[in-house]
């Protein structure tokens, strides 16, 4: 089974230049963790999944051309010469890659979230809470073991309390602030490195009807003021890498409320310790893992239960 490409970074419509290298599960899944700590998110995508005949492949996407001698040592340096002599290099059209790898997705159900396309309107039951997400140009459709993850985290809080204050880091499309818009009809702030993410979760809030309750900021990480300003949150959501998870640590701290919940995802299974260590470091202790194709989710809180 193919896996949904994961593509964090830069927006893969400005992509113009790929790099592309086929190696087993293992190997692909150390080369692609190795390039993403080397990599500025905000500059250079990385992507991992598996081929249908098996193989998995890492792709590098990027708006200017890639130095070829600096990658060679680097993947050089993950999985050695062979590997390394199998790098390819070739520039792209610009394209909507996440249009693309859409097409014929069924709807997903995680708890009582169906998240669909258009298309796909009519299936929705009516005891579920429908979050409409067309192709885009930004990461988040649902049909990813990360989004899943998380969606099934707000799925768990719904059971046992409702947030007064919800933060979604690193939105996307906006579907997990969306998907606790609605089911806790309660104000969430979202916000996003990528313009383009800002603006493509503005309009699924809108015509996700949850457009009253979702407020949208361009920016990195939780300084800016308007993030800080809502303080503190009773859930806090973060699905993007284990880098910038890490380096979250510290300043996300003191904007959770006594007992929230923190969310994690976007990291591998062999990324949970490293990540859970920086959290632990600031006083926080796992309440629950979620292994879903692959990818790992984390809930976190100063308190287990």
């Amino acid at each position: 089974m193919i896996e949904d490409r994961m593509l964090e970074g830069l927006p893969p419509n400005d992509a113009t230049h790929v790099m592309r290298l086929s190696a087993p599960e293992r190997e692909a899944r150390r080369v692609a963790d190795f390039l993403g700590e080397n990599f500025d998110p905000a500059e250079v995508a990385v992507a991992n999944f598996e081929q249908p005949d098996g193989s998995w492949a890492i792709e590098l996407y990027a708006g200017e051309a890639f130095d070829p001698d600096r990658l060679r040592e680097l993947v050089r340096i993950a999985a050695g010469d062979e590997m390394a002599d199998q790098i390819s290099f070739h520039s792209i059209d610009k394209t909507d890659w996440v249009a693309a790898s859409l097409e014929g997705l069924a709807p997903v159900r995680v708890g009582p979230f169906v998240v669909h396309g258009s298309h796909d309107r009519a299936r929705v039951p009516v005891n579920a809470i429908g979050i409409e997400i067309e192709a885009a140009l930004a990461f988040g459709t649902g049909h990813h073991g990360t989004t899943q993850g998380c969606l099934a985290a707000i799925a768990d809080m719904a059971k046992i309390g409702r947030p007064r204050r919800i933060l979604d880091v690193g939105t996307g499309t906006g579907v997990l602030a969306i998907a606790a818009a609605r089911q806790f009809r309660r104000p969430v702030v979202a916000s996003d490195l990528d313009g383009v993410a800002v603006r493509t979760a503005l309009e699924n809030a809108a015509a996700n009807k949850a457009k009253g309750f979702v407020t949208m900021h361009l920016a990195a990480g939780v300084d800016a003021a308007v993030i800080r300003a809502s303080a503190p949150y009773d859930l806090i959501l973060a699905n993007i890498l284990l880098p910038p998870l890490k380096r979250l640590a510290r300043p996300v701290r003191p904007l959770l409320a006594p007992g929230g919940w923190l969310v994690l995802s976007g990291l591998l299974p062999s990324h949970a310790n490293a990540a859970l260590a920086a959290y632990r470091a600031q006083g926080l202790k796992l309440v629950r893992r979620r292994d879903i194709e692959g990818w790992t989710s984390l809930i976190l809180s100063d308190k287990t239960a």
